[in-house]
C-alpha cells in the first residue's frame, strides 16, 4: 500500500508539474500578445499618420507640377528666379513624396507582419488556454479518482488496525472475565461446597451450628448472585433488549448520580426509535465509560448526558464541569489502554461514525458522538 501510495502521489505530482508548465506557456503567450499589440498600435498610428502625410504631399506635388506646366507654357511672363523656383519646388516635392511613399510601404509591411504575428500568437494562446482547461478537467477527475483510491487504501489500513485492536480488546475482556469469575463466583462456589459438606456433618451433631452455617451460605450466595448479575450487566444489560436504549441510559445515569453524589441529568431530543443492537450497545458503552471516567478522574459536580435522534443519525453529547485534561497527553489515549477513550473512539469509527473529545485543563470535558443509523 505504501508503494502504491507513492506511485499515486508521483503521478498526481507529474500531472500538476505539466499543468504548471502549460500555465507558464499561457502566461508567456499572453505577454507576447500584449507586446505585439502594443507595437502594432504604435505602428498603426504611425502608418495612419504617414498615409495622411503622403496624401498631402501628393496634392502638393500635383499642384507644383501644374504650376510648372503653367510656367513652361508662359515662361516669358515669368522671371528667371520664378521659373527656377517652380522647378526646384516640383523636384523637391517629388523627392519628398518618393521618400515618404517608401517609408509608407515600410510601415504598411511592418503593420501587416505584426497583424499576422498577433493572429498566430492569439491562436496559440487560445489553444494553450483550451489545453489548460482540458488538463485541469483531466487532473480534477484523475486526481480525484487516485486520491479516492488512496483514501480507500488508508481506510483499509485503518480498519485493519481497528480490527486488530478489537481482537486485542476482546482477548483482554475475556481475560478480565476469566479472572473475575475465578476470583468471584468460582471461589464462592468452592466455599459453598465446603460449607455444605460441613453442614451435612453438623446436621446430626449440632443442628443450631448447621443452621448458622446455612445462613452464611445463603448470604454468600446472595452476594455472589449480585456479583454475577453485575458481570452479566457489564457484558450486555438485558434492559437494552427489554426496555430500549433510552430507559437503560436513564437508569444508568440515575444510578450513577445516587452512587457518586454527582448531579447528573439526562435529556433526549427527537423521537426515540429502535436501532440495531451494535449502535445501541455502543452508545450505552460510551455513556458507561464516560461516567466511569468522570467518577475516577474529573472531580466534577455536574454531568450532562444528551441523546438526539435525527433522521439519518443519532448524536450523543456528554459534558462535565470537572478539571479537564490535555487530550494529547492524557493516559486514557494510550493505545495500550483498551478500555478508555481510545476504545470509545474505535467503537464509533467501526460504525462509520465520528467521535470528538474537547477538553482543556480546568475547563471540563465534552464528548460528541455522531453515528449514521441507516447504513445497515
Amino acid at each position: 500500500m505504501e508503494k502504491l501510495t507513492k506511485i499515486i502521489n508521483r503521478t498526481i505530482k507529474a500531472i500538476e508539474n505539466s499543468q504548471n508548465q502549460i500555465f507558464d506557456i499561457v502566461e508567456e503567450s499572453r505577454k507576447q500578445c500584449k507586446v505585439i499589440e502594443q507595437e502594432l498600435g504604435e505602428i498603426q498610428a504611425k502608418t495612419i499618420e504617414i498615409i495622411k502625410l503622403v496624401e498631402e504631399l501628393e496634392k502638393m506635388e500635383r499642384d507644383s507640377r501644374y504650376r510648372l506646366m503653367v510656367v513652361n507654357k508662359s515662361f516669358k511672363n515669368y522671371s528667371e528666379n520664378e521659373i527656377k523656383e517652380a522647378y526646384e519646388k516640383a523636384k523637391e516635392l517629388q523627392l519628398q513624396l518618393l521618400l515618404k511613399k517608401n517609408e509608407e510601404q515600410i510601415f504598411i509591411k511592418r503593420r501587416n507582419e505584426l497583424e499576422s504575428r498577433l493572429k498566430i500568437a492569439k491562436e496559440t494562446l487560445k489553444k494553450a488556454e483550451k489545453l489548460v482547461s482540458q488538463i485541469g478537467v483531466v487532473l480534477g477527475y484523475l486526481s480525484g479518482d487516485l486520491q479516492d483510491v488512496n483514501v480507500k487504501l488508508e481506510d483499509i489500513k485503518e480498519k485493519q488496525y481497528l480490527g486488530i485492536k478489537v481482537i486485542k480488546a476482546q482477548e483482554e475482556e475475556r481475560y478480565r472475565l476469566t479472572r473475575e469469575i475465578h476470583d468471584g463466583p468460582a471461589q464462592v462456589l468452592a466455599n459453598v461446597i465446603l460449607k455444605s459438606e460441613l453442614c451435612e456433618k453438623l446436621i446430626d451433631i449440632d443442628k443450631e451450628k448447621a443452621k448458622q452455617e446455612l445462613n452464611i451460605i445463603k448470604d454468600t450466595m446472595r452476594s455472589s448472585l449480585k456479583d454475577v448479575r453485575k458481570m452479566i450487566y457489564d457484558l450486555r444489560p438485558m434492559s437494552l433488549d427489554d426496555l430500549g436504549l433510552v430507559p437503560t441510559v436513564e437508569q444508568l445515569v440515575d444510578k450513577f448520580s445516587k452512587d457518586t453524589g454527582i448531579f447528573a441529568e439526562f435529556k433526549i431530543f427527537g423521537i426515540a426509535e429502535k436501532l440495531i443492537p451494535a449502535i445501541e450497545l455502543t452508545i450505552f458503552r460510551i455513556v458507561q465509560e464516560a461516567l466511569t471516567n468522570v467518577m475516577k478522574h474529573s472531580r466534577a459536580t455536574i454531568v450532562s448526558v444528551k441523546i438526539e435522534y435525527l433522521k439519518k443519525s443519532i448524536k450523543l453529547f456528554i459534558s462535565d464541569n470537572g478539571i479537564g485534561f490535555d487530550t494529547k497527553l492524557n493516559k486514557m489515549f494510550n493505545e495500550n489502554n483498551g478500555y478508555g477513550l481510545l476504545s470509545m473512539q474505535e467503537r464509533v469509527e467501526l460504525l462509520n461514525g465520528k467521535f470528538e473529545i474537547i477538553s482543556k485543563p480546568k475547563e471540563g470535558t465534552r464528548i460528541q458522538v455522531s453515528i449514521p443509523i441507516n447504513q445497515f
